[in-house]
């Protein structure tokens, strides 16, 4: 067995290789130890998710909805620059009246033909952290965070440039999400993540009934790589039983995915190895010792040397500087391949959603919350599958799209572990490996499977739109239109 437990944290929010968010574990621990705290945790076989499947009920849960889009509505968020030309709206949806648990949501419509263009859900992982404060402020949304903690500026990439997009904070706990029950914090997992979810879609679409017969996808990152395809899965499934709204899934797309545990284990290795960051000798000791679903004393010893050869960097980017890093401030990262994402992100938008204004302009109910926003709640989990290619090969076989993306230079769930979980679906090439190019410079490279494609993304970290927001709005643009990314400049 793998040794010591903890659950997947690390590898979404977390530190490998001393890197990784600065809420999470200390930098000085073993990477042997950071790694394998994650994946020991007695989990639940993925048959045992499957197979329960069938007890998801419908019709589920449906709270009165009337008035409470226009309720919704932001009128401005305090600091937003002049000109914002789109509706944003930011508030709960009951999801459990009798626990009194509530999911808080931020929407942002699209600046123009808002009434055509697709609905899109994002999910950020951890399992426990935010997608408003990474998802929406940090990556994808249509504002950052200006270094004051007070102001915002345009994201000129954002995805509502070409879809409607929720941001979801879940499970209950996470961000401004509650429950009036405590003892639900203590009760995530990733079954009541996906059904809490599925229920929140439900009763939003009854608050925005103009999106009802929109086609919709869902995308993420991270532990989102769970969250996804089981999500995907239950609507799929209740589609077909329930007498409520049916939920128009086209596809899904996920960045730097935790899809299966021992490819995640075994592919962090390769991908620091393959970048020339520890010894040679050490990769040929975890190559004869290293079985990442039994670890034993000699391979123990090999990881430690891995650990302690790489040293300290940041893993959610191996090239760019941490926060506290001299290197850090924005003139100095504009020359960086990480362009002008500035490392210290994190630590505005935590001071901005902290602001009294900004919670009054968003809706906020902090007085329902058990602790002031944060990024990451660092949330007991009690369910998730060691996997989830088979739920991820049952949505290929549907006829929904399947898009998974890489960030190349990630090394807290790195290319290589995707590429190890492909292999494991073991699909059919219909378009072999090309380049593929954003405006005049390779964006990345793509291969299209049978219902599955696999995109990388040049030069980004583990938050994809945050270090390459062009690139990720092409990849983006493309997966909306059910496209593949451009051959040609």
């Amino acid at each position: 067995m793998k040794s010591t437990s903890v659950v997947i944290f690390l590898l979404v929010h977390s530190v490998i290789f001393a890197g990784a968010y600065r809420l999470s574990a200390p930098l000085d621990r073993p990477l042997k130890e950071r790694i394998s705290d994650a994946l020991s945790k007695d989990h639940q076989s993925l048959s045992s998710w499957s197979s329960s499947s069938s007890e998801f009920y419908s019709p589920v849960y449906l709270g009165l909805q009337d008035g409470l889009m226009e309720a919704d509505m932001i009128q401005g968020l305090p600091g937003q620059p002049n000109g914002v030309n789109f509706d944003q709206y930011a508030g709960y949806v009951t999801v459990d009246p009798g626990h009194g648990r509530a999911l808080f949501y931020y929407f942002v419509e699209s600046p123009e033909d808002a009434s055509t263009k697709p609905l899109v859900l994002w999910l950020n992982g951890g399992p426990g952290c935010s997608s408003l404060g990474a998802g929406a402020m940090m990556e994808l949304g249509p504002f950052r965070v200006n270094s004051d903690g007070k102001s915002l500026y345009r994201n000129n990439y954002a995805w509502n440039n070409v879809a409607n997009i929720i941001f979801l904070e879940s499970p209950a706990g996470v961000g401004f999400s509650y429950s009036n029950t405590t003892s639900d914090y203590g009760q995530s997992g990733d079954k009541r993540t996906a059904m809490d979810t599925y229920t929140f879609l439900v009763n939003w679409l009854e608050r925005f009934p103009q999106y009802k017969s929109r086609d919709f996808f869902i995308t993420g990152e991270s532990y989102a790589g769970h969250y996804v395809p089981q999500i995907s899965d239950l609507i799929l499934h209740n589609n077909k039983i329930t007498n409520q709204t049916v939920i128009n899934l086209r596809g899904i797309a996920m960045g730097n995915a935790y899809i299966d545990e021992d490819d995640a284990y075994q592919g962090t290795y390769d991908f620091y190895w393959s970048h020339a960051l520890y010894s040679d000798e050490t990769y040929e000791g975890i190559q004869k010792y290293c079985n990442f679903s039994d670890v034993s004393s000699q391979c123990d010893t090999y990881l430690n040397q891995a650990s302690s050869e790489v040293g300290q960097i940041y893993g959610y980017n191996i090239y760019a500087p941490f926060c506290d890093s001299p290197a850090s401030s924005v003139s100095n990262v504009h020359s960086s391949m990480d362009a002008a994402f500035d490392p210290c992100s994190e630590d505005y938008i935590h001071t901005y959603l902290n602001l009294p204004e900004v919670q009054k302009a968003l809706h906020a109910n902090v007085t329902g919350l058990p602790r002031p926003w944060d990024n990451c709640a660092g949330l007991p989990w009690n369910d998730q599958p060691t996997t989830v290619i088979p739920v991820i090969q049952k949505l290929m076989a549907s006829e929904i799209r399947v898009w998974i993306y890489s960030g190349d230079v990630d090394g807290v769930i790195p290319v290589t572990a995707t590429k190890l979980s492909i292999k494991k679906i073991n699909p059919l090439v219909k378009i072999a490996w090309y380049p593929w190019y954003s405006e005049k410079e390779v964006g990345g490279y793509a291969v299209e499977y049978d219902n599955l494609t696999f995109v990388t993304v040049r030069g980004a970290g583990h938050f994809v739109p945050s270090y390459q927001p062009e690139r990720a709005l092409t990849l983006f643009s493309n997966f909306i239109k059910g496209e593949l990314p451009p051959s040609k400049p």
